[in-house]
């Protein structure tokens, strides 16, 4: 409900419009809308400011308050889809060292165990990098 003392423009801009034609379902669906709710989005607002305009004997001054209404209105925007980066990407150095030693030394649990997680696309930590590269120096080189 409107406070007292306001004009419901929005009302009055759908009364002249049914009167204008009172078969048109867009307007009468506005209409049990903004008495159902109370309001009406800004898509709608926009469709009914276009089907008012149309309407020859409507105050220009309804059209202008219901025109400013709309543009106070918040516009919601989506932002575009955005292509992501891939949550695992191998590090093909790091997968060679530790073929290497495993080549080498067949039976290293821990690399057996890193060489498996890197397999599974899992993320290594640094720390588990590291390893592989202290390993790696210590074994093959």
């Amino acid at each position: 409900m409107m406070p007292k003392g306001k004009l419901d423009i929005i009302d009055r801009v759908l009364e002249a419009c049914y009167k204008h034609n009172p078969d048109a379902l867009f307007v009468m669906s506005l209409m049990h809308q903004y008495e159902e709710r109370g309001s009406l989005s800004k898509k709608q607002l926009q469709g009914l400011l276009a089907k008012a305009s149309k309407v020859p004997d409507i105050p220009i001054n309804l059209l202008a308050t219901l025109e400013a209404t709309i543009n106070r209105m918040h516009t919601r925007e989506k932002a575009p889809a955005t292509v992501g980066k891939p949550l695992f990407e191998k590090d093909f150095p790091l997968g060679e060292k530790m073929e290497a030693i495993l080549a080498k030394y067949p039976q290293h649990k821990r690399v057996i165990f890193l060489f498996d997680k890197y397999n599974r696309k899992e993320h290594l930590t640094p720390i588990e990098k590291d390893e592989v590269i202290k390993f790696h120096k210590l074994l093959i080189k």
